[in-house]
């Protein structure tokens, strides 16, 4: 009786795990727009997420220092 949970179980969460994955993209060419509105935004505060990038820059003494990773 275990056995027959455990095993179905997994295979109810390999379903579940491999239904996410698709061949084809869901969001259509025209629907991209969409994506690049700025409600669709990480940042609620472009002006300050913008400060805060430009104090970071200032502190690394190098343009584009959040971009690239340093070696050595």
């Amino acid at each position: 009786m275990n056995n027959r949970h455990l095993v179905r179980s997994t295979a109810l969460v390999v379903v579940l795990l491999t239904s996410g994955c698709s061949l084809t993209p869901w969001v259509k060419p025209y629907e991209r727009a969409n994506l690049t509105d700025p409600v669709m935004s990480f940042n609620r505060d472009p002006v300050s997420t913008s400060y805060l990038h430009h104090v970071y820059e200032v502190r690394e003494g190098t343009r584009g220092a959040g971009i690239a990773s340093g070696g050595g």
